[in-house]
């Protein structure tokens, strides 16, 4: 879901000033239209569902009081005790992030009023917002979609009637469990589509599945995120006190998740979130020891961005960075899922094609020029002023296993050498190796 964070950083720092200066320099107005008034709909959508809710729903019992304020003690505990390895997670990855602090709220959306329930949800999301070093923008629009969340969510449980947990029977515990998950579905999907809509509206490529819904790592971690929200709901209801095991829980499930991104880091690619070349090589290594396994064919192709320094010589190395970023998103949508994308290195990337021909792969390579010459790239000039490029192309080379090569090393350097050709023919083109 990376296609949001272009430019937000740089955008987001801001010299001080008078208010009107301020909210003119502010990052959402860089934006395209159509994604500054998707983001402007959802967050009115998200103030109307909460005040109606404040205003429909009756006043708290005092139960529902303690069970706010538990929550709230739990998440504020959580919050504070994962607070480094979180700002870590967040520095390495300034893309959509999945936050484990959604546990307390799930929880707080099955058991308590719904009025109760976004507010706590918005203490957690002010809390965290000091470690998110995110624009506030983002931020909000984040946090609209998890309140717009919320409410579904809680219309779903309360239409199933009052929740007795703390006397339910095995066959009630049966319907019980399937209303949460009920619950915990469209929580998830809720807030997937409203991002998912947001990445599509930024988009200037085709975006891919991938991209809108996020990778198997996120979802996973969003379902455990909503499971432990679950059990921390009945806890709260029948067994208050054990909350304290889901902090424990939780806050191990922030260094799990730390650990488990450091791994992936070292296989990918910071600028792009594509693999890096270790990555590449050891998925594809695979996909190449099941091709031959199955003897079928494979191919590989080697994409260089033409003139691409010149680039970072006219705008700078952000503008430089953030055409990397297009081409990536370029080369996921002009790819089929099993493809094996990474970047090579500077402006090179790979993309390894199992079970593809050498008609196949050369249609893969006119495939990917054509959507790296329609790119068009909003971004930033030396002084800051926008910019935007267009008009690029790239030299691609394609090697196909076994015509061409065997081994994955043979089949690189067949590729590149079917790119110097590319290039000592005028460019902008894809050949085959001989």
């Amino acid at each position: 879901m990376s296609p949001i964070s272009v430019n937000d950083q740089r955008g987001s720092r801001h010299s001080g000033g008078p208010i009107l200066v301020r909210l003119r320099r502010w990052a959402l107005w860089r934006q395209r239209p159509r994604l500054i008034g998707y983001m402007v709909l959802c967050e009115l959508l998200a103030t109307a569902g909460a005040v109606v809710a404040a205003v429909m729903t009756p006043a708290p019992a005092r139960s529902d009081w303690f069970r706010f304020l538990a929550l709230a003690l739990c998440a504020t505990v959580h919050l504070q005790l994962s607070r480094r390895q979180e700002e870590r997670r967040r520095s390495r990855k300034p893309t959509v992030q999945i936050d484990l602090v959604g546990i307390w709220s799930f929880a707080g959306v099955v058991v308590l009023p719904v009025h109760l329930a976004l507010l706590g949800i918005v203490l957690s999301r002010v809390q965290r917002y000091v470690v998110a070093r995110r624009p506030l923008f983002r931020f909000m629009f984040s946090t609209s979609s998890v309140l717009l969340a919320a409410v579904v969510a809680h219309e779903v449980v309360t239409a199933f009637g009052v929740r007795t947990w703390s006397r339910s029977t095995v066959l009630d515990s049966v319907s019980e469990f399937g209303i949460l998950m009920l619950a915990g579905f469209v929580y998830f999907s809720v807030q997937a589509a409203i991002v998912g809509v947001g990445i599509v509206l930024l988009s200037t490529t085709r975006p891919t599945l991938r991209t809108v819904l996020g990778t198997k790592d996120d979802n996973e971690l969003e379902a455990l995120t909503i499971a432990l929200g679950a059990v921390t709901a009945v806890l709260l209801v029948n067994m208050p006190a054990a909350l304290a095991i889901i902090v424990v829980v939780s806050v191990i499930g922030n260094r799990i998740a730390e650990v488990r991104q450091l791994q992936v880091d070292v296989r990918t690619d910071p600028k792009t979130g594509l693999l890096n070349i270790r990555g590449w090589r050891e998925d594809a290594e695979r996909a190449l020891a099941r091709v031959e396994r199955a003897h079928n064919s494979a191919a590989v192709l080697m994409v260089d961005l033409d003139h691409f320094k010149s680039i970072n010589d006219t705008w700078g190395h952000p503008a430089g960075d953030d055409m990397l970023e297009y081409v990536a998103h370029a080369l996921r949508g002009a790819t089929r899922p099993g493809d094996i994308i990474g970047r090579f290195g500077g402006e090179e990337f790979v993309v390894f094609l199992p079970d593809a021909d050498v008609d196949e792969a050369k249609l893969a390579g006119e495939r990917i020029r054509r959507m790296i010459s329609e790119l068009h790239v909003p971004t930033t000039d030396k002084r800051g002023g926008p910019v935007a490029i267009t008009n690029r192309t790239a030299s691609i080379g394609v090697a196909v296993h076994p015509e061409h090569a065997k081994g994955l090393g043979e089949l690189l350097q067949a590729a590149d050498a079917a790119v110097y050709e590319a290039k000592e023919n005028g460019r902008d083109q894809v050949r085959v190796t001989l």
